[in-house]
Parts: structure tokens; C-alpha cells; sequence
């Protein structure tokens, strides 16, 4: 079993509707996702926001988070995930935001992605957030990223189930 049909699987067991907030991976974790048959019911929306402003005009990402942390952080990622699942019916989202490379930017080295992952229940919100690096080509780490993403959506998913809280 293909990783995207391993996640298909998992969001279909859990009753999950996915949406993604993408910059770096600009739609791969939907795409992967959508390759696998039968997936589209599971897949609510997915945003491809790159630049500052589409971040704060369609996921109501704060101006003062970018300015304080840097597109590439945690904050602005978990305030993507929020946004997403705010403009949505989805009950998880997952969001990325990095520099693929070949050069780094702001300081802040090529292959940095920072991820999160949000999810809506009963109880409300909760997000985590992380920061990875990845090596490799423009394209191979954004394969990296968006893979990563989908792989660590149970993790997540799970510790939310559990009630922890980042």
C-alpha cells in the first residue's frame, strides 16, 4: 500500500475531511492524495498561497505573525491550518510553509519546511506544529515535504484523540 492510499484509508476510518494550506509544497498533498481512487469524497479543499498577502487575505494570516516570525515559521504554518479549517467544512487540515531551495533565504537554510496540522472536533481546535529540513533538489524536497505531511497526519490525528495539546 502506497503511502497517499494508507492516508485515504485512514481519513475514510476516521470520518476525517481534509484541506490543505500549501506554499512551498503548492498543492502536492492534494494531488498526492487525489491520485489515489475514490479520494475526492475525503478532500474538502485545498489553498496554494504563496505570497504574504494571499496568506492573510484567504487563510486570515496576522501581518504581525509574518513580521515577527518569518513566512518560514510554526506560527505563520499553524495560523495557515487555522485559517483553512475556519474556511471550511474540513475537520483536519494540514498546512506547509518553507524555502525549497536552491538558496536560502532570509537566513533561514534551503530545505527548511515548517509544517501543521489542525484538527476540529467536538472539543474545538487543536494544531501542532514542526519545523524539518530536507536535502536534495528543488523538486525532491517538496516531494519530501508534501509526503511528510501526509505521513505524520496519523501521529497528529492521534494525539488529538488523546486530548494532548501543544
Amino acid at each position: 500500500m502506497t503511502l497517499s492510499e494508507s492516508v485515504v484509508e485512514y481519513l475514510r476510518d476516521n470520518t476525517l475531511l481534509l484541506t490543505t494550506a500549501e506554499s512551498c509544497t503548492a498543492g502536492k498533498i492534494v494531488t498526492l492524495l487525489a491520485e489515489v481512487p475514490h479520494s475526492g469524497d475525503l478532500i474538502e479543499s485545498g489553498y496554494v498561497v504563496y505570497s504574504p498577502e494571499a496568506k492573510q487575505r484567504l487563510l486570515g494570516v496576522n501581518p504581525y505573525t509574518i513580521e515577527t516570525f518569518n513566512l518560514t515559521s510554526c506560527e505563520v504554518a499553524r495560523e495557515m491550518a487555522l485559517g483553512a479549517l475556519r474556511d471550511s467544512t474540513a475537520n483536519v487540515a494540514v498546512a506547509t510553509t518553507g524555502i525549497l531551495g536552491p538558496e536560502d533565504v532570509d537566513g533561514i537554510p534551503a530545505g527548511t519546511v515548517c509544517f501543521a496540522w489542525a484538527f476540529q472536533s467536538g472539543g474545538g481546535r487543536c494544531v501542532f506544529s514542526r519545523r524539518e529540513r530536507f536535502f536534495g533538489t528543488r523538486c525532491e524536497v517538496q516531494l519530501m515535504a508534501a509526503e511528510h505531511a501526509l505521513r505524520e497526519l496519523e501521529h497528529y490525528h492521534r494525539r488529538a484523540l488523546a486530548g494532548e495539546r501543544e
